[in-house]
């Protein structure tokens, strides 16, 4: 019944298989005589009258003479004329029932042998006897006993006549319903249903005792042994209670099998926990838990985390799901497998992604080759020894290759401190810092504008664009995975008067090519994709070079320009030589359309 659909355990008899707690019992120190009159005379009162009173004793340690707590919750198929008695002369008696857990109630019958009390209170308490809460008042004058209107007389009220009439003396029926036309709930699971239903505790209150009104007995003798309060049976029907989430439950804080007992613990099903479902299961925070619902059926099942099988319990966290637009706020625990993250998405520091194996291997983070000399300890983050998406390591300063084991281009030298530049206009060798001479051999140098990557391939400014691409064996290590490298501030599009004070000379969509060192300054090879702006500087649909002013000797240069990607460049010129200008006044933004259209529309209109 729960597949796809909120759902509940049956509704059983709670006291069944659980022993009342009382504050008398007949017979309890020594053996008392008590007298009563027969069920059968009682029954057909006006006919004969009570008839003559039998007289007996009762002691609660002989098994034959003692009517205990137990005996109201007994079989009463088994043991119809089984009953508890209080001690004689009390007018004031409780009668309690204490559950191990949460119980949803649907109603309580009482069957008494004596006469129904002229005044009483049924009760429940939600926090184990700690606060008590009235369900019904019974009062033969509801006004005069408790100050409440009769639900005779007026629906709905808290006290009711129905039920305290002496007549009939025995096997008189107090009953009440948890749920009447007056208090309708629509979804069983909602708070206000819960605050109604939901008990760990009832008990009733016997506050008057009334005696029979029987015709022609004349006086009777010593009328206090008459004078008690005896119930056959008590009979609670309730379910256990667990949120719309299970069909079945099984003992709660108990040992062995109980047969017939109503059990409270559930077995939870919608991925749910706890002994009412009251929460997720371990793995499946990602949304909010919440209860079946009873109105429309919805089952409201818990989700899944997407911990990618490297963990075993997640958590849900509301500024995560806030974050998500509420659509995920799982967060992983204790993630396995040398993972990290809120979805055990990363590898952890000293690790990096095997692209070869899926996402969900145990053996998808492999730890970091990274060669102790070349490699740098001061990085980014000090615990991450090579990047974790591509195990490239952090190498020293002029030192390259994805374990750090070699110079750069450029550089020569390698040991504890990196490698050293160059003392040439170009390349040297890497062992001796000999330069190369000729023009012919001139390399492509691997300094990104705002971060280092592998070797380019070398190839001359004149070859086409498809060309310019990374080794095969080598992913590009650029400002983009590496922006720990160089920190730029970059320069915003601000208003349109920001823009037109910066008076730039040019204004281009150009995609970087490559990156030289020349020694004394850097010079990046674009191809100039659209003009939207140009000064006394000739610019052409081409490639060309372009010089950032912001260079330093490590291979940095700002702002960030990564090779093979369009940007949306805007800087000064120098008309003397002729060259384009790049500096951290300048504008630099990734190509956007939309951003291209905003800028052509400044030029246009708002620059005059």
């Amino acid at each position: 019944r729960c597949n796809g659909r909120s759902c509940n355990p049956p509704v059983g008899n709670l006291a069944r298989g659980r022993t009342p707690v009382t504050l008398t019992t007949c017979g309890q120190n020594s053996t008392e005589l008590y007298c009563f009159y027969p069920d059968q005379n009682l029954l057909h009162l006006a006919s004969r009258g009570c008839g003559q009173p039998r007289c007996t004793k009762c002691n609660a340690n002989q098994p034959d003479n003692s009517h205990l707590p137990a005996d109201m919750t007994d079989d009463f198929f088994a043991n119809p004329v089984s009953w508890w008695q209080s001690a004689q002369g009390v007018h004031r008696e409780e009668i309690r029932l204490d559950f191990e857990t949460e119980f949803y109630l649907t109603h309580v019958i009482a069957v008494f042998k004596s006469p129904r009390p002229a005044a009483m209170v049924l009760e429940r308490s939600q926090d184990y006897g700690q606060t008590w809460r009235p369900y019904k008042y019974f009062s033969v004058n509801c006004t005069a006993t408790f100050g409440l209107q009769d639900d005779l007389t007026e629906e709905g009220s808290m006290c009711t006549s129905r039920y305290s009439d002496a007549v009939p003396c025995t096997r008189g029926e107090v009953i009440y319903r948890a749920l009447t036309p007056a208090n309708k709930i629509e979804d069983p699971y909602s708070p206000e249903a819960q605050d109604l239903l939901k008990l760990t505790n009832l008990r009733l209150l016997l506050l008057k005792r009334q005696e029979c009104p029987c015709h022609g007995s004349g006086l009777v003798e010593k009328p206090q042994r008459f004078a008690h309060y005896a119930i056959y049976d008590l009979i609670i029907r309730g379910s256990c209670f667990c949120n719309g989430h299970a069909e079945e439950c099984e003992l709660a804080n108990r040992t062995g099998d109980m047969e017939n007992v109503v059990h409270g613990k559930c077995v939870c099903r919608h991925n749910t926990a706890g002994d009412h479902c009251e929460k997720c299961a371990p793995l499946y925070n990602d949304q909010p838990w919440k209860p079946g619902d009873g109105k429309t059926g919805a089952p409201n099942e818990c989700r899944k985390c997407r911990c990618h099988n490297h963990a075993d319990s997640c958590h849900f966290d509301l500024s995560v799901w806030l974050a998500s637009g509420k659509r995920s706020g799982g967060v992983c625990d204790n993630c396995k497998h040398n993972t990290e993250g809120h979805r055990c998405q990363r590898c952890k520091p000293g690790y990096y992604r095997d692209k070869g194996k899926p996402m969900s291997s145990s053996e998808v983070c492999k730890p970091c080759s990274c060669q102790p000399m070349g490699s740098a300890n001061a990085t980014f983050s000090r615990s991450w020894r090579c990047h974790p998406k591509t195990g490239f390591c952090y190498c020293k300063p002029g030192v390259a290759g994805p374990n750090c084991d070699r110079c750069l281009m450029g550089y020569w030298g390698f040991g504890e401190n990196g490698c050293r530049p160059c003392d040439c206009a170009r390349d040297c060798d890497q062992h001796t810092g000999n330069c190369f001479n000729g023009y012919d051999n001139e390399p492509f140098f691997n300094i990104p504008i705002g971060g280092r990557i592998p070797d380019l391939v070398q190839t001359p400014i004149n070859e086409s664009e498809d060309e310019w691409k990374w080794n095969d064996h080598e992913q590009g290590f650029s400002a983009l995975r590496h922006p720990e490298k160089c920190v730029c501030k970059e320069k915003v599009l601000g208003s349109v008067t920001d823009f037109c004070q910066m008076k730039y000379a040019y204004v281009i969509k150009a995609r970087i090519l490559s990156a030289h060192d020349k020694g004394t300054h850097a010079e990046v090879v674009v191809k100039v994709k659209k003009i939207l702006k140009s000064g006394k500087v000739k610019i052409a649909r081409s490639n060309r070079s372009i010089y950032p002013e912001s260079w330093t000797n490590r291979g940095c240069t700002c702002p960030i320009l990564n090779p093979g990607t369009d940007y949306l460049i805007a800087g000064q010129e120098d008309s003397r030589t002729s060259k384009l200008l790049v500096n951290m006044n300048s504008l630099v933004k990734p190509w956007k359309a939309h951003l291209g259209k905003q800028v052509a529309d400044i030029l246009r209109t708002g620059c005059k």
